[in-house]
């Protein structure tokens, strides 16, 4: 079997697995559970748990949305040599780009306003597959490592129930008796666990194609400056290139097509772009998170080419969307940001809000030309054959086209309505109130004189 693997080959192994799986059961053997696996200390310390405490014949699934392609194969037979009766490495690569980034470019998703939703992206995918490889096997589990107090948990847990309602969970984190990393190094070490965390290194690091998320350590502290050696996609911005570079983005009904005039697929441009500005320092971001278990959480992502993609995206729409829409569409995105980051790919809301996003992108077609440069990344250029930007209505010199006569009127209309409230609510009727009061006062006086 092939250590990375495109959907039609990954249907023919499962398949063949999964016959084998039935012939097995038929003779009594154990349950059996599919594992999101990932090769880290959690999934790793999760695949054996589950043999030692559950009695589980285990399925390993890593999803290849874009990590670090040279581990793959290490990790799937990680997993076989700790007992995994099956493991598979996963290319969803251009599966995450195509039908899961694509709908959060439309959304600028952002959660916060700053997070680009890396990890919550990504879960759902993970999910699908999972739920897919445990029809094939006829697996009544799925399992995670996801902690009791993150947000992947509530990811994974929703998306999987909403796939398929009969399938159980089972979350280690959340049963077992290890109270710290250290205690799962301990335990890891103790039953044979190959992991590559450390008590004097112990950050978890989740990265895919849209960036990196680091946690944990000495990033528990919102003090503490984040140590230099967690930044691996982008470079320290005093140590950046003097001289900025250019890049020019093509856009087709929102979806970027090319890159300096070159068409590729979105799944390359993402690559390029994460290589082109981390060299630049761009994507880098600090910052404290409301998770949605009620805790703030000390977050550091690497988001190069999200940070580019989102901003060049942005700058579209103000030259491509009426304003109306535009200013409309700012709630709805964050709207999504949320309910993606909640977990809540699959469901109505998300779904509706898709399509509105949808519907805006049908104009969003031309180049944005950006600057990298420094640690920033800044738009100095944006062309498009359906702009509603009209040269002769916005110019102030020879060529204005505007009707500064018509402005009287407009003003006169626009302001009827608070023109009216003042005269009959508010400054102007107190103003009328007080002097009629002030009146009567007066008139009082003189009488009684």
């Amino acid at each position: 079997m092939e250590i990375t693997m495109n959907e039609a080959t990954t249907a023919h192994a499962i398949g063949g697995q999964a016959c084998m799986a039935a012939k097995a059961a038929e003779c009594g053997m154990k349950e059996k559970v599919v594992l999101a696996y990932s090769g880290g200390l959690d999934t790793s310390v999760c695949l054996k748990w589950l043999q030692v405490e559950c009695d589980f014949d285990v399925i390993a699934v890593c999803g290849n949305v874009g990590q670090d392609e040279n581990d793959l194969a290490a990790i799937r037979q990680k997993a076989l040599d700790m007992g995994a009766i099956a493991s598979f490495a996963v290319d969803m690569r251009e599966e995450y780009a195509n039908d899961f980034l694509t709908l959060a470019l439309a959304a600028n998703g952002l959660y916060e306003n700053s997070y680009p939703l890396l990890s919550a992206l990504s879960r759902p995918l993970l999910a699908k597959h999972l739920v897919e490889v445990a029809h094939s096997f006829g697996a009544h589990y799925v399992a995670h490592g996801c902690t009791g107090k993150g947000n992947d948990q509530v990811r994974f847990e929703t998306s999987i129930k909403a796939l398929d309602p009969m399938l159980e969970i089972v979350a280690p984190v959340r049963e077992w008796n290890l109270h710290s990393r250290e205690e799962e190094i301990e335990w890891a070490q103790a039953h044979g666990v190959p992991v590559a965390a450390t008590k004097k290194s112990p950050y978890s690091i989740d990265d895919n194609l849209w960036g990196r998320a680091i946690e944990c350590g000495a990033l528990e502290d919102p003090w503490c400056e984040p140590p230099a050696d967690i930044w691996t996609l982008t470079a320290d911005s005093t140590c950046a290139p003097d001289e900025p570079e250019y890049v020019e983005i093509g856009f087709e009904q929102g979806v970027p097509c090319s890159l300096d005039g070159v068409k590729m697929p979105f799944v390359d441009i993402v690559k390029t772009l994460n290589v082109k500005a981390g060299a630049h320092g761009v994507g880098r971001l600090d910052m404290v998170e409301n998770r949605l278990v009620g805790v703030k959480s000390r977050e550091c992502y690497e988001v190069p080419a999200a940070k580019v993609l989102i901003d060049a995206h942005k700058a579209l729409e103000t030259l491509c969307l009426d304003g109306d829409t535009q200013h409309y569409k700012l709630g709805i995105e964050q709207q999504w940001a949320t309910a993606v980051y909640q977990g809540m790919w699959f469901s109505p809301l998300k779904m509706a809000l898709d399509s509105f996003c949808a519907a805006t992108q049908h104009f969003v077609t031309g180049v944005v030309k950006m600057r990298l440069y420094k640690g920033s990344c800044s738009v100095t250029g944006r062309k498009s054959p359906y702009s509603l930007y009209d040269f002769g209505l916005a110019s102030y010199g020879a060529a204005d086209a505007f009707n500064h006569g018509a402005a009287k009127g407009f003003i006169e209309l626009h302001g009827l309505p608070v023109t009216t409230w003042s005269a009959k609510q508010g400054p102007a009727a107190e103003e009328l109130a007080s002097q009629a009061a002030f009146a009567g006062e007066k008139k009082a006086v003189i009488c009684a004189a």
